[in-house]
């Protein structure tokens, strides 16, 4: 193995598990820290530490990075949301120092740049589209509300170490110029980056780099690094019963299933139900299994302010555990009843629904969208497509259902 990656929820490893992928690295996603040697070039670790208790966070996240460095790996990458998801509190900067002192890195590059997917950093400041980030609906994020869009503010609040910037005009000069700005006394270097050119910029002058952080973007350039050159995944699809599974409240999941229930089936889980069991696993899966459709929809995506309401009501880390458990139990439920293709959209909601599968490991295969590849996991008749829930257009659960059962 030659570069590891420890990414903070699962639908982010699948994220950059493709881009490694496409690559042309052999690359495997792994459902939190192994026990046994993988043969792959690329280790992606799914971790579900971006809302985990901070000492959880480290402990699980070093124990990644003890287990890739020994597997071989020279290189590893602290997989973020590209929308720099946290709070004020953590994670992402105290695990960061963590690796970094782990690895013995002293001038770490932070980068959550994806421009396929609209995120872009100038300045400093993260943008989704022409919005800055708070400006972006992810202040309206139940979990992680995203209010500063100055990476350096965000992160400045979260390590001890200093902070830099490795601003735009630098890297447009070239690898040479931001391999000059790693030299320098210890410090987080916030780098901008709005194209992908820029990030294949940054990926060049990171070569012997023992850390990086950033979304998939970062990855872009490393696969050249170790001698790898663009691939296309293989994939033949799975056919059988599909579900759409989705737990997100973002705009861009709310807007696709909009678009979906207009064709098939869908059953709302509202907080209440949950909170008060009158909805189940039981009865949601015989739902499901009575529907005479290819997929129905599953989903508990509400308005911010229905959200704020329930967590209100509920409490916010209650509300959240019951609706990830629920998921978890009933995508387990329905590979029993022989679901074949599921498409999960959510973070937490992708980490419970993986969690709920007993799934040790995951091969990538074919592109569905931007930062989503379609998943095959070995020794089972099943598919996934694990989505973060701003990704993917207003067709992607039709797109992904179908990529699933491999008709491109």
């Amino acid at each position: 193995m030659k570069l590891g990656v420890i990414a903070d929820d699962f639908t982010g490893a699948s994220d950059i598990a493709l881009t490694l992928a496409e690559g042309g690295m052999k690359t495997m996603q792994l459902v939190g820290t192994p026990e046994d040697d993988i043969d792959c070039d690329a280790g992606v670790v799914s971790l579900k530490s971006r809302t985990a208790p901070l000492e959880i966070a480290i402990s699980q996240s070093l124990a990644a990075c003890d287990w890739l460095v020994a597997q071989g790996c020279e290189q590893i990458v602290f997989k973020v949301c590209s929308t720099f998801d946290s709070t004020d509190e953590g994670n992402i900067g105290q695990v960061a120092q963590a690796l970094a002192e782990r690895l013995g890195e002293t001038r770490v590059i932070v980068c959550p740049a994806f421009p396929e997917n609209g995120r872009s950093v100038y300045q400093g400041h993260l943008f989704v589209g022409d919005r800055l980030l708070n400006e972006s609906g992810m202040e309206n994020h139940p979990l992680t509300p995203m209010t500063d869009p100055d990476l350096r503010r965000v992160l400045a609040r979260q390590t001890s170490w200093k902070l830099g910037h490795i601003a735009a005009d630098k890297v447009f000069a070239g690898a040479r110029a931001v391999t000059a700005e790693l030299a320098g006394e210890q410090a987080m270097l916030v780098t901008d980056a709005v194209r992908d050119q820029d990030l294949y910029t940054i990926g060049k002058a990171a070569a012997g780099q023992k850390l990086l952080v950033g979304g998939s973007g970062i990855a872009l350039g490393l696969p050249r690094n170790f001698g790898h050159s663009p691939a296309s995944p293989q994939w033949s699809g799975v056919s059988g019963k599909g579900v759409v599974l989705s737990g997100s409240c973002s705009i861009a999941t709310r807007g696709q299933i909009a678009k979906f229930i207009n064709h098939a089936p869908a059953l709302e889980l509202r907080a209440e139900e949950i909170m008060e069991g009158s909805q189940n696993v039981k009865i949601v899966a015989d739902w499901v299994m009575a529907q005479d459709c290819d997929a129905p929809l599953v989903y508990s995506s509400a308005e911010p302010e229905i959200v704020r309401q329930a967590q209100k009501r509920f409490g916010k880390d209650k509300i959240a555990d019951k609706i990830e458990t629920l998921f978890g139990a009933l995508a387990g439920e329905l590979e029993k009843r022989g679901i074949t293709r599921i498409v999960s959209a959510g973070g937490e909601t992708s980490g419970a629904i993986v969690d709920g599968l007993n799934i040790r490991h995951m091969t990538v295969g074919t592109r569905i969208a931007a930062g989503v590849p379609a998943m095959g996991i070995d020794g089972n008749n099943l598919a996934i497509a694990l989505k973060s829930g701003n990704f993917g257009d207003e067709d992607f659960f039709e797109t992904a259902l179908n990529v699933l059962a491999g008709n491109s």
